[in-house]
C-alpha cells in the first residue's frame, strides 16, 4: 500500500494569486478533472495508448516500464493535473518538461504490427501520435465520470472537449488534425480502433506489467481491480484483444463496484474526493493560498 501512495502526485505549490491558468473555476475541465475517480480510467487509457503499434514501441523502448510499469500513468496524471489546475507559469513548466522527456523518444518499429509496417518511424513529438494519446485521455476521463459519478450531457462533453483542445495544443497536437468537436473525436477513436490498433506482443507485455505489477501495489484482495476496471471501460474489441475476462461474474462485480462508488463519492469530504491540485487552484484564484 505504501507503493500505491507513492503513485499519486504531491500537492502542488500555490502559484500566483489570482491566476486561473488555462481554464478557471467555471470550466468543464475543472469540473471533471477535479474528481479523483477519473483515475479509474487510467488502466484503460494506457491500454488504448499502447495498442497503437508506434506508441507501444515507444513506451517499450524508452520508458523503463519493466522496472516501473506505472511510471507513464503517473507522469501523465501529474502533467494533466498540473496543466488543468496550475497557474500560467506552472502550465508552461509542465508542458516544457513533457516536451523535454519526449525529445529522445524516437525510433522505428522493428516488426510489422497490424496495419503498421516494420521500419515505420515513430517519435513522441509526432502530432498524430500525440493526438491518439490525447484522445485516450479525453475518452477515459468522460467514461469514468459517466460510469462512476454522474451522467454527462452531450453539451458538457462538448464543453469539456473544447477546454481540452487547449491542452492538446500545448502537447504538440496541431490545429489541422484536431477533431472539430467531441462527436468528431469519437469518430476518430472508432476509426483508429478499426484500422490502426493492434494488440500484439508489445501491447500484451506492457498490459501485463500494468495490470499485475511486480512487486504488487495493493493487497491481494484488490489485485484484480485494475483488470476489472480496464475490462469495463475499454471498447469491447480492445477488451477481447487483450483477453480480459468479461464473464457474468466480472460484469456483476463491475456493476457492484460502480454502484458502491456512485453512492459513496457524494458523501466523501472534499479532501478525499478531489485532487489537491483543484483545492490549491481554488485557493489561488480566491487569493487565499497559503
Amino acid at each position: 500500500m505504501k507503493r500505491l501512495g507513492q503513485f499519486f502526485p504531491p500537492r502542488p505549490g500555490p502559484g500566483e494569486a489570482g491566476d486561473a491558468g488555462l481554464f478557471g473555476p467555471d470550466s468543464a475541465a475543472w469540473r471533471i478533472a477535479r474528481e479523483r475517480v477519473i483515475l479509474a480510467g487510467g488502466p484503460a487509457a494506457l491500454l488504448l495508448q499502447v495498442a497503437h503499434p508506434l506508441v507501444g514501441e515507444g513506451v517499450r523502448s524508452h520508458s523503463g516500464f519493466a522496472a516501473d510499469p506505472l511510471r507513464r500513468l503517473r507522469g501523465t496524471l501529474d502533467a494533466v493535473l498540473t496543466v488543468t489546475f496550475g497557474d500560467r507559469a506552472q502550465v508552461r513548466a509542465a508542458s516544457g518538461n513533457v516536451a523535454l522527456r519526449h525529445r529522445p523518444v524516437q525510433g522505428t518499429l522493428p516488426d510489422s504490427s497490424g496495419s503498421v509496417r516494420a521500419g515505420t518511424p515513430y517519435s513522441a513529438s509526432d502530432p498524430a501520435l500525440s493526438l491518439w494519446v490525447f484522445a485516450t485521455l479525453v475518452r477515459t476521463a468522460l467514461e469514468a465520470t459517466e460510469i462512476f459519478l454522474r451522467p454527462i450531457s452531450s453539451d458538457e462533453r462538448d464543453a469539456y472537449y473544447r477546454d481540452m483542445r487547449q491542452f492538446a495544443r500545448l502537447f504538440g497536437v496541431t490545429e489541422e488534425i484536431l477533431p472539430a468537436n467531441h462527436a468528431a473525436l469519437e469518430r476518430y477513436v472508432a476509426e483508429q480502433i478499426r484500422t490502426v490498433l493492434d494488440v500484439g506482443a508489445t501491447a500484451r507485455l506492457i498490459g501485463g506489467q500494468l495490470l499485475a505489477p511486480d512487486p504488487p501495489l495493493v493487497a491481494l484482495p484488490l489485485r484484480r481491480v485494475p483488470a476489472l476496471l480496464a475490462a469495463g471501460l475499454l471498447p469491447p474489441a480492445l477488451r477481447d484483444a487483450y483477453a480480459l475476462p468479461w464473464r457474468r461474474r466480472e460484469q456483476v462485480a463491475f456493476a457492484v463496484v460502480r454502484r458502491v462508488v456512485r453512492l459513496a463519492i457524494p458523501m466523501l469530504p472534499a479532501r478525499w474526493r478531489y485532487w489537491p491540485h483543484y483545492t490549491v487552484a481554488r485557493e489561488r484564484v480566491a487569493g487565499t493560498a497559503g
